[in-house]
């Protein structure tokens, strides 16, 4: 069996980019760095948005590790300008994944690529990666593991929160809260 550790993110300021974590952010990411340095962690796989880099930040110091940077563990584009009605179109993520926004991204086209990363870390040589992402990547991908891990599983993530993903001999993905 292989596996990849999944983080969503610590407390933000805000969901632009380049938004910082809050203060109590960054003391849950020492938090969190404590948690993984008990654990063979030997890789670092990270959305490039300053959140989820400084999430990953503590651990990766005190491992040794580099933060490598992926543009698709960057969170689903819903559109391109802010949109008032953004948790709406989350939830309809779920029940309609082709569904996009002009200029925005699918629900099926964030899940696709966020796979495509996962299944890299699962293919590599590497004992236990760690990737890390955003609230709606994630819950896109537990939902595509298990359908009902829709948008009240999105509602329940965690700042942080993390998830062991494993593949089994026959292929098959599940995960777990550690």
């Amino acid at each position: 069996m292989t596996a990849v550790l999944v983080v969503r993110h610590c407390a933000t300021s805000g969901q632009e980019p380049d938004a910082p974590l809050t203060e109590a952010g960054c003391r849950q990411a020492l938090e969190l760095a404590d948690r993984l340095s008990a654990l063979p962690v030997d890789r670092v796989v990270s959305s490039p948005y300053a959140r989820a880099v400084a999430t990953i930040e503590p651990c990766a110091r005190r491992s040794g590790l580099a933060i490598e940077r992926d543009e698709r563990l960057a969170e689903r584009r819903i559109s391109p300008q802010p949109v008032a009605h953004w948790r709406e179109l989350v939830r309809r993520a779920f029940d309609d994944p082709d569904f996009a926004l002009p200029g925005g991204e699918s629900g099926q086209e964030a899940l696709a690529r966020g796979l495509a990363v996962l299944h890299e870390l699962l293919d590599g040589p590497h004992r236990l990666p760690v990737a890390v992402t955003h609230g709606h990547l994630l819950a896109l991908v537990l939902h595509s593991i298990d359908p009902g891990f829709g948008f009240a599983g999105w509602s329940g993530l965690r700042n942080p929160d993390l998830f062991r993903l494993e593949r089994d001999e026959r292929g098959r993905l599940s995960f777990a809260r550690p």
